[in-house]
């Protein structure tokens, strides 16, 4: 999981980026199985969280390299980001259950 904050009046533009530069960054590596991006909007700052899920760790040291928590920042980033927190964190996942829309 990573987390970053930008200003609430760049937060649509950040996300567009996300979706358009980070996302599909991520998904190219072989063993991603999926990315979420979350937002949260704080008075004049907006909150990002974004949640990966990976087969193995070998496939996160593929996108990430051997430092496994240190956060990746794209060029663009600067632009947005109000600050660049140094660490990701990592969860091993324990359960999960998923449904079909409309239920």
């Amino acid at each position: 999981m990573w987390h970053g904050r930008t200003l609430r009046s760049k937060a649509d533009a950040y996300a567009r980026f996300l979706e358009q530069r980070a996302i599909p960054d991520y998904r190219s590596v072989p063993g991603n199985l999926s990315v979420t991006v979350l937002r949260r909007d704080e008075d004049d700052v907006t909150h990002f969280l974004t949640v990966t899920h990976w087969e193995s760790e070998d496939c996160i040291r593929v996108f990430a390299g051997d430092e496994l928590l240190r956060a990746k920042y794209y060029p663009e980033d600067q632009d947005y980001l109000l600050e660049f927190e140094p660490l990701v964190q990592h969860y091993t996942v324990t359960a999960n259950e998923t449904s079909a829309r409309g239920r």
